[in-house]
């Protein structure tokens, strides 16, 4: 007599959960390298910041016409989706203002701090529990990445504006995850590239009075620079916004956060093969670190991953799961 198959078959892996983490962590990696292109942009970092996402909005306005191929309406405009793209314009601005301000390494880690904001809200703003693997995870996280740019990392008074520029990045980016697995649980669960389209333009909208007011060079003077901001705006914008979006439709929104760690990787890893700079052995075993974290913190079935989907927040009313 056979025994029941639920009681000794080992758990499967959710597909839906297996592809969004492969998704999750090609959007980390094209987003990762595009520190590279920056530097060839030929123009200033604001406007930079809005050329990658208003090059990008063309192959975003295909993707959400594709999502409506079948006739099927396109869902209202939501606040959760309006306040996505508010707080990534915010994230862009001082992520560059950081850059300029204080040295990268700082900037890159306090940056990282993303995570910890996300995890601290998701419980109060979008009702999403925070496991313990997680919280470990997100502490071995930040010890990688500390070791990751430790040999650059150091504070200064001169540096310390620059310094306070990363961390309010961190909580811009934070407060970005929150709002975009917010809008990927209501009525855009269906319709990641119409929500990603949308939030962009107003990403874009801020940006242009932003680099209009603060940047002198608006135009890249050659070909090499328009490439650089045309690929920043596929890389960054289009491949790795739009995996991480449609990753957000399937996990937590802390764990997701922990996968972005690994832009801090890609970038270091992007450095050492294209511009040639070093990678010591403490930056190694960060990233190393950072890989044991992220694999503490995975969800361990579907049930985690589907992560009180159908609850309500703060942002808003949302409808059925995107799972």
């Amino acid at each position: 007599m056979s025994s029941p198959p639920s009681s000794s078959a080992p758990a499967s892996v959710d597909p839906q959960v297996a592809l969004a983490l492969a998704a999750l962590v090609g959007g980390a990696i094209a987003m990762g390298v595009s520190p590279v292109f920056v530097r060839f942009a030929e123009v200033g970092p604001f406007a930079s910041a809005f050329w990658r996402v208003a090059l990008s909005l063309p192959l975003l306005a295909v993707w959400a016409r594709l999502e409506l191929r079948d006739g099927k309406p396109a869902a209202p405009w939501n606040r959760a989706t309006v306040i996505a793209g508010a707080v990534f314009a915010g994230d862009l601005f001082f992520w560059h203002l950081g850059i300029l301000n204080t040295t990268i390494a700082n900037a890159t880690f306090l940056a990282t701090m993303a995570p910890l904001w996300v995890m601290l809200g998701s419980g109060a703003l979008i009702r999403e529990p925070v496991t313990r693997s997680m919280v470990i995870g997100l502490g071995l996280c930040l010890l990688g990445a500390g070791a990751l740019v430790g040999s650059s990392l150091g504070f200064a008074p001169e540096r310390l504006a620059g310094d306070a520029y990363g961390f309010l990045t961190s909580i811009f980016f934070g407060g970005y995850f929150l709002a975009m697995r917010f809008a990927r649980r209501g009525e855009g669960a269906s319709t990641p590239g119409l929500l990603l389209y949308r939030s962009t333009i107003i990403t874009a909208i801020v940006l242009f009075f932003v680099a209009l007011a603060l940047d002198d060079g608006f135009l890249p003077n050659s070909w090499k620079g328009v490439a650089a901001l045309v690929a920043i705006a596929f890389f960054s914008q289009t491949a790795g916004q739009g995996l991480l979006t449609f990753a957000l439709g399937h996990l937590s929104a802390g764990f997701s956060a922990l996968v972005i760690f690994l832009e801090a990787i890609a970038a270091a890893a992007a450095g050492w093969l294209l511009l040639g700079e070093a990678l010591s052995g403490l930056q190694a075993l960060g990233g190393l670190v950072i890989l044991a974290g992220i694999f503490v913190a995975r969800p361990r079935s579907r049930m985690r991953a589907r992560t009180s989907a159908s609850q309500t927040g703060s942002l808003g009313t949302p409808q059925a799961s995107g799972d």
